[in-house]
């Protein structure tokens, strides 16, 4: 099984290989706005979901094969379809994965990082990302709808004790949507100002959201939330645009580009790129929609290609 895809081009990290350590679409929240769809695994319980040898000798493997034709990794980024921190060997694969020299990202909802060994997992990252849209228990339950068990203070209580002992970087990313979280927001960029991190990203729906009535907020309404945040927060920056298509894929173009699409819709003339470059016909994309292993969805003027899950 392959547990890594890419390198995909990011916004914040460079060329990140991703890590994908749980089953599809396994996560503490469903949010609103996701670009995986609804969650079909809800759960907020830590379990093991593979063997952390084999995922780490997958990625070593992946790893050595890109090394070997000269291609860039920046980062190993656990960014799985679901929330990374449910795995319960993660602090392990991360240790393990030190070994091959490359900087390891974690990007998590941040949902249990009350749990003491969530926390001593993420310590030995490089890089982790904490997503907080919202500090408003209200909001956060519309947005983020939290598993049953999750406490908003707990989790806001694990981000702070977390800032404060972690020798890594780390960032935020708030997802903004209309209507939602777009406003008042001045008590969620005080919170983030007190934990101090590198950056703090603002961000909308780029790709197809889970949910068809999910917009954008207009560029005003952007504007003034960034300015709220500088306000309180040192580094601000905004994620409003597409992130290329620099997407590499090695032997089997196809399962390469299943294995990415599972966690990273891909922009149609980003796919038609890949396909050019290694002379396949796009009528192995029409087949794979015909057979039901991948949809098409059209989202602000643009079509993305996303895995269609099992229900």
């Amino acid at each position: 099984m392959d547990f890594s895809f890419g390198p995909v081009p990011s916004r914040r990290l460079g060329r990140s290989l991703g890590i994908n350590n749980v089953i599809p679409k396994t996560c503490t929240y469903s949010c609103v706005y996701c670009q995986l769809g609804k969650t079909l695994n809800f759960t907020s319980k830590r379990e093991r979901f593979y063997d952390p040898d084999e995922l780490v000798a997958s990625v070593g493997k992946r790893v050595n094969e890109l090394k070997s034709r000269g291609i860039r990794i920046d980062y190993l980024t656990f960014v799985p379809d679901g929330e990374p921190t449910l795995d319960i060997n993660l602090g392990r694969e991360i240790e393990l994965l030190k070994d091959l020299g490359i900087r390891i990202a974690v990007i998590t909802n941040s949902s249990l990082i009350w749990d003491e060994n969530v926390k001593d997992a993420l310590m030995n990252a490089d890089w982790v990302s904490f997503k907080i849209d919202s500090i408003n228990e209200k909001i956060w339950k519309k947005i983020n709808v939290p598993f049953r068990d999750l406490d908003l203070k707990k989790i806001l209580n694990g981000i702070n004790d977390f800032s404060k002992n972690f020798q890594g970087i780390l960032n935020t990313e708030t997802m903004l949507v209309k209507g939602l979280n777009d406003f008042d927001i001045d008590e969620t960029a005080n919170f983030i100002g007190e934990i101090n991190p590198e950056t703090a990203y603002i961000s909308v729906p780029t790709r197809p959201p889970a949910l068809e009535w999910v917009k954008i907020p207009d560029e005003k309404t952007i504007l003034n939330v960034y300015n709220i945040f500088r306000k309180h927060i040192k580094n601000v920056e905004t994620l409003t645009d597409f992130e290329g298509d620099d997407f590499t894929t090695l032997g089997n173009t196809l399962n390469d580009i299943m294995g990415i699409i599972s966690v990273h819709p891909i922009r149609e003339d980003a796919l038609k790129k890949i396909l050019e470059g290694r002379n396949i016909p796009w009528e192995n994309i029409e087949d794979l929609i015909s057979k039901g292993l991948i949809k098409r969805e059209n989202y602000m003027g643009n079509n993305y290609y996303i895995k269609k899950l099992k229900t």
